[in-house]
């Protein structure tokens, strides 16, 4: 998908502010407690996500996240079906506070692509 220069520029931004996780560290990381957090519509994570992950979309993120994860400290794993969203929503995030948001580096699509 083309974004516009000042939209990619903004991403970027977000991703040199936040870590990115490898896709084949997430079940690890789940393992030891972390949540995987699926921040697209939720139409897009009735259709898949990863499995056992909270989705509360983008566009409401900030306004639900407290009530959902009060912990500031929990590893929270963004993602989305890239990189983009999940890196804004983990930038965002740890905006407010919540000390160990990260994304998932090529997002669902990239996760999707592990051996079984």
């Amino acid at each position: 998908m083309a974004y516009t220069e000042k939209f990619q520029s903004l991403a970027d931004a977000a991703r040199a502010k936040v870590d990115e996780v490898a896709p084949a560290d997430v079940a690890a990381l789940i393992a030891d407690g972390a949540i995987a957090l699926d921040i697209r519509d939720p139409d897009e994570h009735a259709k898949d996500h990863i499995p056992g992950s909270l989705n509360i979309s983008r566009g409401k993120l900030e306004m639900n996240v407290e009530e959902a994860l009060p912990d500031l400290d929990r590893v929270i794993l963004c993602y989305c079906n890239a990189n983009n969203r999940g890196a804004l929503s983990a930038a965002s995030l740890r905006d407010m506070g919540y000390t160990n948001a990260r994304f998932i580096g090529g997002g669902l699509n990239a996760w999707r692509k592990l051996p079984a």
